[in-house]
């Protein structure tokens, strides 16, 4: 299929960094036109965490974003820059509308998690807090590689490993963004996806009691 949303061509131009993990950054990966139609039709999430895709609602603009995120063009595209085979394996894609003040906290992801894609969809960053860093080590949030403000557009893209530690400073509001994953297994992208389904649903029902009683 021929992509419309995504810049591949800056995804092939952008240098892999490989140490202390491999990862890049891309900003404007999709253009200013396609931001604005798929912020038209994103999920209305009014909880922190991540949620299913599957289990939201959205516009077509949206769709075709998740489409393509799935696509061969979009898989051989990261097979050849990161160098893996991803043939057969399958992925998984959450999203996020809010973020809590306690999110955030340095971990690596799952060991089932291969690369882990994350696509920023904010009009506009300026807080201090919320930008992602990678970092060297899990000691201190203030020892980065990099730090990668969640402007809308913005793509970065790491290969998971023991080492590939990252989190944000503090930060409470909206924070859009999209994460998709491939995977080891079939079995590791249902407990993942079991998992967040679990959670999106104690969060809402957290949310729902907590607004009964304010």
């Amino acid at each position: 299929m021929a992509l419309r949303y995504f810049d591949l061509e800056s995804l092939k131009t952008t240098p892999l960094t490989r140490e202390p993990f491999q990862f890049l950054a891309v900003p404007n990966f999709l253009t200013a036109e396609a931001c604005a139609a798929i912020n038209r039709d994103y999920p209305k999430i009014a909880e922190s965490g991540s949620f299913p895709a599957a289990q939201l609602n959205f516009g077509p603009a949206f769709q075709e974003l998740l489409d393509e995120l799935g696509s061969d063009e979009f898989r051989a595209a990261f097979e050849q820059k990161f160098g893996v085979d991803l043939t057969g394996r399958p992925h998984t894609v959450t999203v996020r509308g809010r973020c809590a003040a306690k999110d955030g906290r340095i971990h690596t992801d799952t060991k089932s998690k291969i690369i882990t894609i994350l696509i920023y969809m904010n009009p506009e960053w300026e807080h201090s807090g919320g930008r992602l860093r990678l970092l060297k080590s899990n000691a201190s949030l203030d020892d980065p590689i990099m730090e990668v403000p969640p402007a809308a557009g913005t793509l970065l893209a790491f290969k998971r490993s023991e080492n590939s530690w990252h989190g944000h400073m503090p930060y409470e509001g909206e924070r859009r963004v999209i994460q998709f994953n491939w995977v080891t297994s079939e079995g590791d992208r249902r407990v993942a996806m079991l998992r967040h389904h679990i959670s999106a649903a104690v969060k809402r029902l957290l949310g729902k009691r907590e607004s009964e009683y304010a």
